[in-house]
């Protein structure tokens, strides 16, 4: 797949430049969705982003940004905002989209309208128009690793075994799997501190607390019962450590 500058022509997008140079063309790391009030020349901002991986579509502000985000899938909204309420106009609007499709937002606002920019409602990053090519790829790049880094945080991952902290989720393989609280915070505990070997009456404090008054059996009973839902023939996560407890596999 190679990186592409479009725009939004309706019901679909459309490239909107001609052929880039080869030495130009990149994998496309990300998609960059315009969204504009038509004012400004944007030909160039996009060439820049596509030499640097970055596929760009251009729309105006209305009905067709909702349905360009639908189709195209963004993964960051780039905005001309001339109006600075955050309750009106096209701050209004961008905030209302970041609200319902949940991307981040780079803003694009005049030096006169800077004092009254709030820039903590709904966006992540801004550049004062006109901006430089380069510099706004890399605030770009800034916003999107900043993005996915908060998001790899929420993710435990071993082979196939995917567990999804914000959603409390598990999966083995894609599938998601049923584990009742007790065996999701057991596999959690485990699966954060891979390779330590912990003993029954550790993982009884910290899953159960200390004034459980069960016996270490408890653990066995609810290790047996997250083996048999999370491991089989391709799949072993859990160890078992004589004499000490158990460990998730390094």
């Amino acid at each position: 797949m190679v990186s592409s500058t479009t725009r939004n022509t309706g019901s679909s997008v459309a490239p909107i430049s001609g052929e880039l140079n080869d030495s130009k063309v990149q994998p496309v790391l990300a998609k960059v969705l315009f969204i504009t009030s038509g004012n400004d020349a944007l030909e160039e901002l996009c060439i820049e982003l596509a030499s640097r991986g970055y596929g760009s579509s251009v729309v105006p502000y209305g009905k067709g940004a909702i349905e360009a985000i639908e189709e195209y899938q963004p993964d960051l909204l780039l905005t001309d905002i001339e109006f600075p309420s955050p309750d009106a106009g096209e701050y209004g609007f961008v905030r209302m989209l970041k609200s319902e499709f949940g991307l981040p937002v780079i803003a694009l606002i005049t030096e006169d309208t800077l004092t009254e920019f709030d820039v903590t409602r709904g966006i992540e990053d801004f550049l004062l128009k006109p901006c430089d090519p380069v510099e706004l790829a890399m605030r770009i790049k800034q916003v999107l690793w900043r993005i996915r880094d908060i998001d790899s945080d929420s993710l435990i991952k071993h082979g196939d075994l995917v567990i999804d902290l914000a959603k409390y989720e598990v999966s083995v393989a894609g599938k998601t799997v049923n584990l009742s609280f007790r065996e999701y915070e057991l596999l959690k505990f485990l699966a954060s501190s891979k390779g330590i070997a912990f003993t029954r009456d550790t993982l009884l404090n910290e899953i159960w607390g200390y004034d459980y008054f069960g016996g270490d059996r408890t653990v066995d009973v609810h290790i047996r019962r997250l083996r048999s839902k999370i491991e089989d023939a391709g799949h072993s996560f859990i160890e078992t450590v004589r004499s000490v407890g158990y460990k998730f596999k390094a």
